[in-house]
């Protein structure tokens, strides 16, 4: 067994104020990377612009990254860091501007190369990341994963190279101005991180234990959420600081558990939704997490992790999500597509600790 977290990871109010000076260790100039809105309306820019000034460390600012970043944005970024000579990133906002901020500084530090190295199993260098999450869901500032939109193949796919932040700053002061959507969504991705993780080839004992660890944050907040999307009101007004805090700790633990064992079945069902449908990413994922359980064979460990969620079955589980999530109709000839996509895709399917078959998982669809 082997358990793996370099990351030096902070999280309290006024988080990037507090630790600034560890932010400025990384480098002598900085490259933000965000993307055009949600970090000025939620002050985290404005944090980091603060720290930065602070302690004399310039910085230029690339605020174009769009939901679901493409490697052409990655490109232009990377262009722009290496122009102004940046020798640190720092990625502010959910998990599209986390995940962005890997890739670039990844072509900021091998300026020869094109971008054919980002999908090549090649060892290469990058530049220090700090990463500022304002959403709770994809845990991308623990995990060395930078999941990137491939256009000419219409899917979504992790760069080859595992590049770790070096520092994660999480405040949960910056989930506050989110929609209820954006807040419910992140939370299913990252529940779909810690089901994947737990119910996966590679796990073990010690990523397993943050599974655990954060199914049971999950069912500490998990009536409020369902509360808060009955109610229709926005997060701010109806959650308190303890759920929002919650939130950016469930985030986080799930994010150090795939760390560990990579996604599953629902992640990769997922993709096609997102690019075809525009299905936001941890809804798409939470529509197949029910027929994950449903048809994992271990039927132990599956009550395992429901209990741990508090729930008594998959029926349960079900009516659940639904109502959290609404349904998504999947037009027939798409659905056959993705299935065919995932039963060619070996990485996948070799996480999943039994045999697939393309009739059980086109039964996953709701």
């Amino acid at each position: 067994m082997q358990i793996y977290m370099p990351t030096n990871v902070y999280s309290e109010d006024n988080c990037v104020m507090n630790h600034r000076k560890e932010l400025a260790a990384l480098g002598k100039k900085a490259l933000i990377v965000t993307g055009k809105h949600s970090s000025r309306i939620n002050g985290s820019l404005e944090d980091v612009e603060k720290a930065l000034q602070e302690e004399n460390i310039p910085f230029i600012l690339f605020d174009s990254i769009e939901e679901n970043p493409s490697i052409e944005t990655v490109m232009e970024a990377g262009e722009l860091g290496k122009r102004e000579q940046v020798d640190f990133v720092v990625g502010i906002g959910g998990g599209s501007p986390m995940d962005a901020a890997k890739a670039i500084a990844l072509m900021i530090a091998n300026p020869a190369m094109d971008e054919s190295i980002l999908y090549k199993n090649e060892k290469l260098p990058a530049l220090p990341v700090a990463e500022v999450p304002t959403t709770a869901g994809t845990g991308s500032e623990v995990t060395p994963y930078a999941i990137l939109t491939i256009h000419a193949r219409k899917t979504k796919q992790s760069i080859s190279h595992k590049i770790y932040p070096d520092l994660a700053l999480i405040d949960s002061r910056y989930l506050k101005t989110a929609g209820l959507d954006t807040l419910v969504d992140t939370a299913v991705d990252a529940l779909a991180h810690l089901l994947e993780s737990y119910l996966n080839t590679n796990a073990n004992s010690y990523n397993r234990m943050y599974s655990e660890k954060g199914l049971s944050l999950f069912a500490e907040i998990r009536e409020e959420l369902l509360s808060c999307r009955r109610q229709g009101e926005k997060p701010a007004q109806t959650l308190s600081d303890r759920v929002f805090g919650t939130l950016m700790q469930l985030a986080a633990t799930a994010g150090m558990a795939i760390t560990h064992t990579g996604t599953s079945l629902p992640h990769g069902l997922s993709y096609t939704l997102t690019y075809e449908m525009q299905v936001p990413h941890g809804k798409a994922v939470g529509i197949f997490l029910p027929g994950f359980l449903k048809y994992y064979q271990n039927k132990d460990e599956v009550q395992f992790v429901l209990d741990q969620m508090g729930f008594a079955s998959v029926e349960d589980f079900t009516e659940y999500l639904d109502e959290l999530l609404g349904k998504v109709e999947i037009p027939e000839g798409l659905w056959i597509e993705d299935v065919k996509s995932i039963m060619a895709n070996k990485a996948k399917l070799k996480n999943y600790p039994f045999e697939m078959d393309k009739t059980t998982l086109y039964a996953f669809r709701r």
